[in-house]
């Protein structure tokens, strides 16, 4: 599988601020107040009167960005329920890359309607909401569905991770995203639930772990163990994927972890992360990582899993494999 475009998938993967990124500031009260917004090189606009200062908003990234817009949004219309990637911007679900619409859910409405960038939608049957430092959205469990309905597959299976997480204060749970899906008299995406629910796993510590985890489920190699503990030399680390039965080790690398505010912590970090995969290796036959890029091209971690000696055990299935090649909700 080739020729996939990780720029489109980059997420958002923490719990996610309750306040915008970057200062929003509104333009009818910049005006009254004598300050100019309009055609200043030194703010950029967010939404119709609504911009935030130019050198922050640049360097923001892309979920950054979404969520800033739904701020803005939110500013002109604070009586709006936030849905779907709107939501999980929100409440810390996973974002990929920057979503090109913003979602709303109306329990009023009997037809769902497009505004320029502003989705509005509808239900047959009313949809819990739940509210978060003055701003509502569509329940936890609900916005989960909802995306693991119309999300590439393996973007929905990291969202379905990340909400029933044992990392949340507020996690739902696999019995209750089942008890969602079952409840509601929408029946899209019903085979693509009937696949993920099944696979979903609150272990999950990221989302490049989530997704790794179904482009090897999908490359037909041995499902891994999650999250097993090694003790030698007095330390315990913890690692990502354990195939047992093959003696490897598997691990997604996020970059960030190596990064520190000074040059001489960067450094002593990539040293104990250098210490720590040396034990590793002393206790296992086989060890290997990938990063984000290597997972969503596929064919880098399919061949980093067959040289470390994985096993497989059924066919590839190439049309799930060639979901991750774009994420059509969100902008290139």
């Amino acid at each position: 599988m080739r020729d996939a475009a990780p720029h489109q998938t980059v997420a958002m993967t923490a719990l996610a601020p309750t306040s915008s990124p970057v200062p929003l500031l509104d333009l009818g009260e910049a005006s009254a107040a004598g300050v100019r917004l309009r055609d200043d090189a030194q703010h950029a606009r967010v939404r119709p009167g609504i911009y935030a200062p130019r050198d922050g908003w640049v360097r923001l990234a892309p979920w950054e960005r979404y969520l800033t817009r739904v701020h803005a949004f939110h500013r002109r219309n604070p009586d709006a329920i936030l849905a779907l990637e709107s939501a999980a911007a929100l409440l810390g679900l996973p974002v990929f890359g920057e979503p090109r619409d913003i979602h709303v859910y109306d329990p009023h409405r009997t037809r769902s309607r497009r505004y320029g960038d502003v989705c509005v939608h509808t239900s047959a049957e009313p949809k819990p909401v739940t509210q978060r430092a003055g701003l509502l959205t569509t329940a936890l469990a609900v916005t989960a569905i909802d995306l693991m309905r119309a999300l590439p597959p393996a973007f929905g299976l990291a969202v379905a991770d990340a909400a029933i997480s044992s990392r949340r204060a507020d996690a739902t749970s696999i019995g209750l995203l089942q008890e969602t899906a079952d409840a509601g008299v929408d029946r899209r995406g019903t085979r693509r639930l009937r696949l993920l629910l099944p696979l979903a796993d609150g272990r999950a510590e990221s989302v490049g772990e989530s997704v790794s985890r179904a482009v090897v489920l999908w490359l037909g190699y041995e499902p891994p163990e999650l999250q097993v503990d090694f003790t030698a030399e007095g330390v315990r680390d913890r690692v990502d994927f354990f195939w047992r039965r093959a003696s490897v080790i598997g691990e997604s690398d996020g970059y960030g972890k190596y990064l520190a505010d000074g040059a001489g912590e960067t450094v002593a970090r990539v040293v104990r992360e250098k210490n720590r995969e040396d034990r590793l290796r002393r206790q296992v036959r086989a060890f290997t990582r990938w990063d984000w890029g290597a997972t969503v091209r596929v064919d880098p971690l399919d061949e980093r899993l067959f040289r470390a000696g994985v096993p497989r055990v059924h066919a590839a299935q190439p049309l799930l494999l060639g979901t991750l090649r774009q994420n059509p909700r969100s902008h290139p």
